[in-house]
């Protein structure tokens, strides 16, 4: 196969991926996909597409099996260097400009399955340690964009979205990092600036090449999730609408497409857009299963809690992602019911607590950070008799993915969770003992206060009469027995709130005290991501290239 129909037929494919025609597409990449670099890249990227949108284990160990091979097959239409060669690319930068038609491509479409399969290395773990084993296994297709990138000529202007595809993706990614990780990384030659990467991005989703849509998903992955879980959530929604409007018209009904338009959506406080998605294929029950979740966060953040359950229970009962995060997904949104209310569902909370712990998994050898956060607040449960429960669990998981920050954009979800989170203070108040160790009369934690904060600073401009900073949040912190996770967030979220009243000294003070005083916590990487993001937008975004 010559490599100008492999181009139109990866083209082909993706084309059918974007109209629900998912097997169709695998079927006609496969029996070419060990023998041509586009269907190789073009299979791996389907399956790995997969894997990233369902978070299922099955789909990431398939999807990082067919990479690997994806690699040999693009490895046989390198540029294969003599000896003397070799031993010269050490001493001196070799240009690309001698190469063939076909080794230019094979050069982007292995860098390509190299930048995969270093996203998957995410995927896997949110650690700061696989960054920086991401980081070194993609040290190789980041010289070689660098390199294509300075050497871009007239010859090689059609492979200019896959440049920048991938140097955009680069810099973004590794824009991300914590400034301890990225200068780590700084020292085998990596850089990262926010705005270039954005920028090549764009540039490359405004390109008709093969690998425009791959830069449209990219800025849609990055404004509607990346900028929310790991994030201040500043993402941009009036561009993703604007890059997304072309394909909605192209593809009305494609899965992939109406979910990310019911996602712009719920950022914008409309919250009921994702049974379309769910109508639109039944090919990929997985994407289903994303839409689950999305209502039944939708549902929380309306406090419409049996609907939400409703969604939970599916979620445990469908899919494999994570059982330990499903299980007390559900738990927790059935505590915020009244016990007659829950007695109708036929569950027993404590019993669905309990088998959190036995249900938690490793990936690569690895706890997944939010399933070991589940697993801890579950804890509390175990006791034999009279467990200690837990204080409004399912708000508490609505901040740790940051959904304060949806719910701020409607005044009346706003105003009901506020109410709930109130009552809760007030009930506490007035009696204690629900939710301490009355043996040692040790508070464990009341994350009502913390949670507080957050809503506070998601609705300040709704709600300036109902927060005073001095007194508001009480840090407690030699009373907390065991959510010392607590006291670093909750810093981070005053330091947010200090921003927002543009008193930008205190807001930096704080926030680089939750980042440099506190250790050992849960869901300590997801904290130094936000805090991150959160300096970078008080200080400015250091201007680097590649």
């Amino acid at each position: 196969m010559d490599l100008k129909t492999s181009i139109e037929e990866c083209s082909m494919a993706l084309n059918l991926v974007l109209n629900n025609k998912f097997s169709e597409a695998l079927d006609l990449l496969k029996p070419w996909w060990k023998d041509s670099m586009y269907h190789a890249l073009g299979y791996s990227s389907i399956l790995v597409m997969q894997a990233a949108m369902t978070f299922e284990h099955r789909d990431i160990q398939t999807a990082m099996a067919v990479i690997k091979e994806a690699l040999t097959t693009c490895q046989r239409f390198r540029k294969r260097n003599s000896v003397v060669e070799s031993i010269s690319s050490l001493v001196t930068k070799q240009s690309n400009d001698h190469l063939r038609e076909e080794e230019m491509h094979a050069e982007i479409c292995y860098a390509e399955c190299l930048l995969q399969k270093a996203t998957l290395t995410f995927v896997q773990d949110e650690n700061m340690i696989s960054f920086i084993k991401g980081g070194i296994k993609i040290r190789t297709s980041y010289q070689i964009y660098k390199s294509v990138f300075d050497h871009s000529s007239e010859s090689f202007r059609q492979f200019e979205g896959g440049v920048r595809l991938g140097i955009g993706s680069f810099n973004l990614m590794l824009s991300l990092l914590p400034q301890r990780i990225l200068r780590l990384l700084e020292v085998i030659g990596f850089s990262g600036n926010r705005d270039f990467g954005l920028s090549q991005l764009r540039e490359g989703a405004a390109s008709h090449g093969l690998r425009a849509v791959l830069s449209v998903l990219t800025l849609l992955l990055y404004h509607t999730y990346v900028t929310l879980i790991l994030g201040t959530g500043e993402g941009n929604l009036v561009e993703a609408e604007a890059l997304l409007g072309p394909y909605l018209e192209k593809f009305p009904n494609g899965s992939i497409i109406l979910f990310y338009s019911a996602r712009i959506a719920v950022l914008r406080g409309n919250f009921e857009k994702f049974e379309e998605c769910i109508l639109a294929q039944s090919q990929w029950r997985q994407i289903h299963h994303l839409c689950y979740w999305e209502l039944m966060w939708s549902h929380s953040f309306t406090q419409d809690w049996l609907q939400a359950y409703r969604y939970a229970d599916l979620l445990c009962k469908e899919s494999r992602w994570s059982k330990a995060i499903y299980v007390y997904q559900k738990a927790a949104i059935l505590s915020m019911l009244p016990e007659e209310e829950i007695k109708k569902t036929g569950e027993n909370v404590v019993e669905l607590f309990r088998q959190v712990e036995g249900l938690k998994q490793r990936l690569a050898g690895k706890s997944i950070p939010t399933e070991k956060f589940a697993v801890r607040k579950s804890r509390r449960y175990n006791a034999a008799s009279n467990p200690v429960k837990l204080v409004v669990p399912a708000l508490e998981m609505m901040y740790v993915w940051n959904g304060f920050t949806i719910v701020g954009k409607r005044a009346d979800t706003t105003e009901s969770l506020l109410i709930t989170i109130e009552k809760t203070e007030e009930e506490l108040r007035n009696d204690p003992s629900k939710h301490t160790h009355t043996h040692t009369h040790t508070h464990t934690h009341d994350p009502s206060k913390h949670t507080h904060t957050h809503i506070h600073n998601s609705s300040l401009k709704l709600h300036q009469d109902r927060w005073v900073p001095r007194g508001t949040v009480e840090l407690t912190e030699r009373r907390i027995r065991y959510d010392h996770y607590l006291i670093p967030f909750t810093l981070y979220e005053l330091g947010l709130l200090y921003k927002q009243q543009g008193d930008y000294i205190k807001a930096t003070r704080y926030i680089e005290n939750a980042k440099l005083n506190y250790k050992d916590y849960s869901m300590e990487s997801r904290l130094h991501f936000r805090i991150h993001a959160a300096l970078n937008s008080l200080k400015g975004s250091p201007v680097n290239t590649p």
